[in-house]
């Protein structure tokens, strides 16, 4: 057996990236990422999705080096995204007689993008495509998280490609499964992902949730990161949790501080809260954080401090960044609690209040407003605050 057959007449031919900084010219990506593609090789041949098209290069040879001077018979297009597709015209020149397999939104953007047309295969949600052997089933999911967006099930080897689902940062280290290489650096990748990127779009992955969950599983091929095998139950349940927007109980504690007093009270709330007993905090300043790693967290647990100095009448403009972003993920509820400081007039306390009121979020505790420079005061408040947080959180 090939070091890259993931099942019998499947192969892995996908590729490292790690040169990109930014995935979609956003999110960092200090660990890399892959670009998953698949060989499902029965009487004839299919590719699952393309490559980054500066990868093209490695995709047909490591295509080369599983079937040779086989040709392909078909590209099925789970996802547009760029990442997957751009390769397609340079498939196509190396394969002329290659079938595109898409459903009608899909191939729509195939023109679109690349002006590549006909010959193309149009599927529907349940369609079969027969390879001899073996066969392929698609399923549409819409908005997961683009809007032509599906799926696609071999069940002979009860394999789904699941296109951006269940994706991850992080390129592969050497091994495609998770039984090949250690699954664990790959869990808060898998978040941080979903919440830049998917977060928005909660209800459309629990309809495709729905879906998957009525196949008998061995193998889960997502686009980005593991093959997942020994994992499936814990991938699904993280899934399953973060589009339901269910945090696990602790605290996120973000702030801006142009002088140091504003971190003053998140540290010594962070401290209090401690001492309250909780003990998931994740504290981020966000002159520094990468709003991708403080989403991530959002999404991880039940409750988000806020905290702001004003800034020309308004919150510090960090700090209004990351709540449009939790705003535009549409997040129904968590446990929301805000501080602030000023020098003369005071007005970040207020706005994170009516950020509340258009979240429909109730807030928890006794907001703390401080005046000018850190004090016993305002120190008081903060340990009043956390204690409320906290009791909130041990609910």
């Amino acid at each position: 057996m090939s070091f890259s057959e993931i099942a019998p007449g499947i192969r892995y031919v996908g590729v490292n990236d790690r040169t990109t900084t930014r995935f979609e010219a956003l999110w960092p990506l200090p660990a890399g990422v892959s670009y998953n593609a698949y060989l499902v090789i029965g009487e004839r041949i299919a590719l699952i999705d393309t490559v980054e098209q500066r990868f093209g290069g490695i995709l047909f040879d490591n295509i080369r080096r599983e079937i040779g001077d086989r040709p392909i018979d078909y590209l099925v297009i789970n996802h547009m995204e760029p990442d997957h597709s751009s390769s397609i015209e340079a498939l196509r020149l190396r394969y002329p007689g290659i079938r595109l397999v898409g459903n009608a939104k899909a191939l729509q953007m195939v023109e679109g993008f690349y002006g590549v047309g006909a010959p193309t295969v149009e599927v529907a949600e349940g369609s079969t495509l027969d390879l001899g052997g073996l066969s392929l089933a698609f399923f549409m999911a819409p908005m997961v998280h683009w809007p032509e967006t599906m799926v696609t099930w071999c069940p002979e080897r009860r394999t789904l490609f699941s296109g951006d689902a269940f994706g991850t940062f992080g390129a592969l280290n050497g091994g495609i499964t998770d039984s090949q290489l250690d699954p664990a650096l790959y869990w808060d990748e898998m978040r941080r992902y979903y919440a830049s990127i998917v977060g928005k779009y909660g209800a459309p992955v629990q309809k495709a949730l729905q879906k998957v969950r009525g196949l008998d599983l061995a193998t889960v091929c997502s686009t980005h990161g593991p093959v997942w095998q020994e994992q499936i139950p814990q991938v699904l349940d993280l899934y399953d949790r973060m589009s339901r927007y269910e945090g696990e109980p602790g605290a996120v504690i973000a702030y801006g501080s142009m002088y140091g007093n504003t971190a003053q009270m998140a540290e010594r709330l962070a401290r209090h809260l401690a001492e309250a007993g909780v003990k998931k905090i994740a504290v981020h300043d966000l002159t520094y954080s990468d709003p991708s790693f403080v989403l991530r967290d959002i999404f991880r647990y039940d409750t988000l401090v806020v905290g702001s100095p004003t800034y020309n009448g308004a919150l510090f403009p960090p700090v209004a960044r990351l709540l449009e972003a939790v705003a535009a993920r549409g997040i129904p509820q968590r446990n929301f609690a805000f501080f602030g400081s000023f020098c003369w007039a005071g007005c970040a306390v207020r706005s994170m209040a009516e950020f509340a009121q258009r979240m429909k979020w109730e807030p928890v505790g006794d907001a703390v407003e401080m005046k000018q420079g850190f004090s016993a005061d305002a120190d008081a408040a903060c340990r009043t605050l956390a204690q409320q947080i906290a009791a909130r959180i041990g609910q």
